[in-house]
C-alpha cells in the first residue's frame, strides 16, 4: 500500500521511499520508524511502544531512539519549527504531522460461509472447520468433528476437502469423498450443520463475523 504526503510516497509493502519518483535512502531501522508513525498517524506514538516495536527483544539507550528519528528528519528535509513532520511530544513520544493521502487497497475477492445468517470470513490458504475453537469456522455442534474438513482459499478459487470426520460432509447434498471445487450460492451440510459458500469480488455483503454456535 502506498501512502503519499506533499512530493514524498511511502510503499510499504516494497519498503520504499521516494520523493518526486526519486528514491531516498533510509536505514533499515530508520525505515520502520517512519512506517510506523505514518501508520500510527495522527496519534502520538509513546516512546515505550517505539522501543518495544522497533528493539522487541534487545535494550537499546534513548539516544538510539533520537538518532532515528533525526536520521528521518534529515531524509524528508524536516526543518520547519513551525510546521514539522516529525511532531516531538516532550517527555512522551512522537508524532507524523504531514497531511497524508492514503491509496486505497486493491479491492480482493471475498469468500465466506453463512450459518444461520451469521458469516464466517476464509481467509487465504487452510480454514480449518470443526469444533475446535481455533477454527477458522467454528462450528459448536456435537455432529461436527473438532476439526471436521478445510476450506482452502487460492485466489479466487476454494475447495473444500473433509478430514476424515465421523459424520461427513455434503456439497449440495453429494457426499464429500474428494476435495470439491466451490461455487457461490453452493450448500454445504457439515455434519448436520448446513452453511452456505458466497464469493465475491465485493467482499463480504454483511459485517456480521461472529464466532457463535451453530447447531445448537
Amino acid at each position: 500500500m502506498a501512502v503519499r504526503f506533499g512530493s514524498f510516497e511511502l510503499a510499504t509493502d516494497a519498503r520504499l521511499l521516494t520523493r518526486s519518483g526519486e528514491s531516498l535512502h533510509l536505514t533499515p531501522k530508520a525505515y520502520d520508524l517512519l512506517a510506523l508513525l505514518v501508520d500510527a498517524a495522527p496519534r502520538v506514538v509513546p516512546k515505550a511502544e517505539l522501543h518495544a516495536r522497533l528493539w522487541p527483544d534487545t535494550f537499546v539507550a534513548d539516544t538510539t531512539l533520537v538518532g532515528l528519528v533525526k536520521e528521518v528528519r534529515r531524509v524528508l528535509g524536516d526543518t520547519g519549527a513551525a510546521a514539522p513532520v516529525i511532531r516531538t511530544v516532550a517527555r512522551v513520544g512522537y508524532a507524523f504531522s504531514a497531511p497524508l493521502e492514503r491509496e486505497a487497497p486493491a479491492l480482493a475477492r471475498g469468500h465466506w460461509l453463512v450459518a444461520d445468517g451469521r458469516s464466517f470470513p476464509l481467509g487465504d490458504g487452510v480454514n480449518a472447520i470443526g469444533r475446535e475453537p481455533s477454527a477458522a469456522v467454528w462450528l459448536d455442534s456435537g455432529s461436527v468433528s473438532r476439526r471436521h474438513a478445510t476450506i482452502t482459499v487460492a485466489g479466487a478459487g476454494a475447495r473444500l476437502e473433509d478430514v476424515g470426520s465421523k459424520n461427513g460432509s455434503q456439497v449440495n447434498g453429494v457426499p464429500v469423498r474428494a476435495p470439491v471445487t466451490l461455487r457461490d450460492g453452493d450448500h454445504l451440510i457439515i455434519g448436520t450443520v448446513p452453511l452456505t459458500y458466497r464469493t465475491s469480488a465485493s467482499g463480504l455483503s454483511t459485517e456480521t463475523r461472529v464466532r457463535a454456535a451453530a447447531g445448537s
